[in-house]
């Protein structure tokens, strides 16, 4: 398909934002220069990735050829939101960083998704041929200033629970650690698998809850009587069914 390569060698802005509440945010790349202004709809696992590849990028170019390079910052300058109108012209799927050393910029190249899979050999080249493409030249420091500011962005998210590691949702949260609830598992009767904070927890939580838990000895299965089995445990006929037991279906 023909291709379209938005090119910005002098940006102005060069910043991740975000569209939304905690929990349901859309993260946009915007780029702007003179009277230019352009974003992109992109994953947030895609900004965390950018931002740690441009990093290792400005290292390895200080490493190898020398290069001045400013050091990680902390400190953000650009804290304003995003520009308005903020219109995705297309949505992030694919990446890509190079180094321009004649300009002394890293090149950062953002891809629209495409239905086919991506011919890597049009990341960082003009072929005619291919996804529509934010190509954008950043200055080191710039660059930097970027990295810091997406994992900021980041960061403002949902808050993480101190007991499985996931979001909070702000109407309530279910969490994994605290009820002993986990799809699609299977108890185990040994004690290797009991976690004993899950105990402790359902303790706590529930009154009377007994934080014990034995099993029984191997072996005791042989003397179970007819009272101790289920209704599942007797077939039509009054027979009792098991492991070796005829009845047992497969």
């Amino acid at each position: 398909m023909a291709r379209t390569i938005y090119e910005f060698r002098s940006p102005r802005r060069f910043v991740a934002g975000t569209v939304g509440q905690p929990g349901d945010r859309t993260f946009y790349i915007q780029v702007s220069q003179d009277s230019r202004l352009m974003s992109v709809e992109l994953e947030k696992q895609q900004v965390l990735i950018l931002a740690d590849r441009l990093g290792y990028l400005l290292d390895e170019v200080r490493r190898r050829f020398g290069t001045p390079i400013p050091p990680e910052v902390t400190d953000v300058d650009d804290v304003s939101p995003l520009e308005s109108p903020i219109d995705a012209e297309f949505r992030v799927g694919s990446m890509g960083l190079g180094w321009d050393a004649d300009a002394g910029s890293v090149v950062v190249e953002l891809l629209a998704a495409t239905e086919q899979p991506l011919d890597e050999s049009v990341i960082l080249d003009d072929t005619e041929e291919g996804p529509d493409t934010v190509r954008v030249f950043l200055k080191a420091d710039a660059a930097r200033e970027f990295s810091a500011r997406s994992l900021r962005v980041i960061a403002a998210g949902r808050a993480l629970c101190p007991l499985c590691n996931q979001p909070l949702d702000p109407g309530g949260h279910i969490c994994a650690r605290s009820n002993g609830y986990k799809r699609d598992a299977e108890f185990s009767r040994s004690l290797e698998f009991v976690d004993p904070e899950v105990l402790a927890s359902l303790s706590r939580l529930v009154p009377g809850f007994d934080a014990s838990f034995t099993v029984d000895e191997e072996g005791d299965d042989d003397d179970m009587n007819d009272d101790d089995l289920s209704d599942d445990d007797i077939n039509d006929d009054g027979q009792a069914t098991g492991e070796d037991g005829d009845d047992t279906e497969r």
